[in-house]
């Protein structure tokens, strides 16, 4: 069984955080192979001295639905602040890291660009550099495998809280690695402008887990990292039908197969599966359902769509899978389906780092010739990457 970071540092990497003032960036994901949270084993080490929480998008408890800001709150158990950054601020302030001696990260990803916890590790990390406060990640798995990499990468133009830095959307890297991978952009900087930072980042591995493995066969209990991922199935998807976000196509949201339910009160059902069932994509089947969302697009109205199965995940290809939803969607249903705009920008782009593969579906490319058109990419990022990796 996989131990992750938390047990490790508690068991044999304590002196990184005893004697020391530590705020803790986590969420409800924070536990142990037990259930036991991350606050609990804390408070357990009479010399670790807990002064802050952290907090990410959906809040301390995960409880808050997407996009909603979160404000900072106390900890009535444990009598210290609890910091949101998801609201008033998106990273911790020069204020909020006053009288702390180092950070600590531990909570779960699910292995996407666009997934904003790992937006919250960036700009915590580039925080802590500019502010000499150590950082420490305790490492927990990619849920969807650590050696698949697929999509583009982000392009400087299109970066947001759903996409800082130039990943691919499927990234295939521990938070650990990212971490190291953030770094070193950090130091790069630093050494153009002729000076270095004061900050340590220290990795707490885990053990016995490989990049080969998918999240259910770590040993690990799963957690929902937040309201809309409910099991490493959603998380399996998520790479590819979280595209459909920025589109007028229900992702699920408001159902109780988020990113799994995919439709609209204007499709036919039978024949848009039927249409995606004859393109033969590996790993997946499509089957005609009815659903009616209770919040988010089309509440409570009933929508015609599919259910995406994942009948072979290791042959499955997620993004290739969003793409095909949204040509067949645009092929039968040219006078319905359309990308989403707030204030002129296309959302959709900022999810997929780019301009270029909204334009190259609107003009008609198809998904196959817009994959391959990112291998190269797919391929520098691979390499990239390499450094950083931890783990076989």
């Amino acid at each position: 069984m996989t131990e992750v970071g938390l047990t490790i540092l508690l068991r044999e990497r304590s002196e990184l955080v005893n004697g020391r003032s530590i705020g803790l960036i986590t969420n409800h994901t924070g536990v142990d192979a037990q259930f036991r949270s991350n606050l609990t084993l804390f408070a357990e080490q009479p010399k670790i001295q807990l002064a802050a929480l952290f907090s990410p998008e959906h809040g301390i408890a995960g409880s808050v639905q997407a996009g909603i800001h979160v404000t900072s709150t106390s900890s009535k158990r444990q009598q210290i602040p609890i910091h949101s950054l998801y609201g008033d601020t998106r990273e911790p302030t020069s204020e909020m890291l006053t009288g702390i001696d180092a950070l600590v990260y531990d909570i779960q990803d699910v292995g996407s660009r666009f997934y904003t916890y790992i937006s919250t590790l960036f700009r915590s990390v580039r925080a802590a550099a500019a502010n000499g406060v150590d950082f420490i990640v305790l490492d927990r798995p990619n849920p969807i495998r650590g050696d698949r990499v697929e999509g583009n990468q982000l392009q400087p133009p299109f970066q947001s809280f759903i996409g800082e830095t130039n990943l691919t959307i499927r990234h295939g890297m521990t938070v650990g690695e990212l971490a190291y991978f953030c770094k070193a952009e950090i130091d790069s900087a630093a050494r153009s402008k002729s000076h270095q930072g004061s900050s340590q980042l220290d990795v707490v591995p885990m053990r016995g887990w490989k990049r080969t493995m998918w999240f259910d066969e770590a040993g690990l209990p799963w957690v929902p990292p937040s309201p809309n991922m409910p099991t490493i199935e959603t998380a399996t998807l998520y790479p590819g039908t979280c595209l459909l976000e920025g589109t007028n196509l229900s992702e699920g949201r408001g159902t109780t197969k988020p990113f799994e339910w995919i439709g609209a009160p204007w499709i036919d059902a039978e024949k848009w599966a039927d249409k995606l069932n004859n393109i033969a994509l590996p790993g997946i089947y499509f089957r005609p359902i009815y659903f009616t969302p209770t919040f988010s697009k089309y509440a409570n109205q009933p929508c015609h769509g599919v259910q995406v199965y994942v009948t072979d995940r290791d042959r499955l290809k997620p993004i290739d899978v969003g793409l095909h939803l949204i040509t067949t969607a645009q092929h039968l249903y040219p006078d319905h389906f359309h990308f989403l705009q707030n204030r002129g920008q296309y959302f959709f782009d900022l999810l997929a780092g780019t301009d270029g593969v909204r334009l190259r579906l609107t003009g008609g490319e198809s998904p196959s010739t817009i994959v391959q058109a990112w291998e190269s990419e797919v391929e520098s990022f691979a390499a990239r990457r390499c450094p950083y990796l931890l783990y076989d």
